[in-house]
């Protein structure tokens, strides 16, 4: 059974950093692409980034680029989102998902196929 649990939330000042991770089974990492999204009250989802398994490719939001770094381990079966300078704007559940195939192109085109649950974060003073 594929599962993806996402953790590492929480209340962060905002220019304060905070990683978030998505711990995977039931599926080899090394052959799914991972991607970040998020979705704040009244607001679309929003993909805020991808990482590759193919050829490590890594895409980021224009909001988060310069700011956020996507990676990965595959022995620890685990995608982490470091996200640093966070802003209130950042407020939102963050959610990793896995497409039908190795790039990220694959969840673009053909959709993503497997959610995790979900992990709050808060930017505040």
């Amino acid at each position: 059974q594929v599962q993806l649990v996402e953790s590492g939330g929480g209340l962060v000042q905002p220019g304060g950093s905070l990683r978030v991770s998505c711990a995977v089974s039931g599926f080899n990492l090394e052959y799914y692409a991972i991607g970040w999204f998020r979705q704040a009250p009244g607001k679309e989802r929003e993909e805020v980034s991808c990482i590759s398994s193919s050829n490590g490719r890594t895409n980021y939001a224009d909001s988060v680029k310069g700011r956020f770094t996507i990676s990965r381990t595959n022995d620890k079966k685990t995608v982490y989102l470091q996200m640093n300078s966070l802003k209130p704007e950042d407020t939102a559940t963050y959610y990793c998902a896995a497409p039908d195939g190795s790039s990220c192109e694959d969840g673009t085109l053909g959709g993503w196929d497997y959610w995790g649950q979900g992990t709050q974060v808060t930017v505040s003073s």
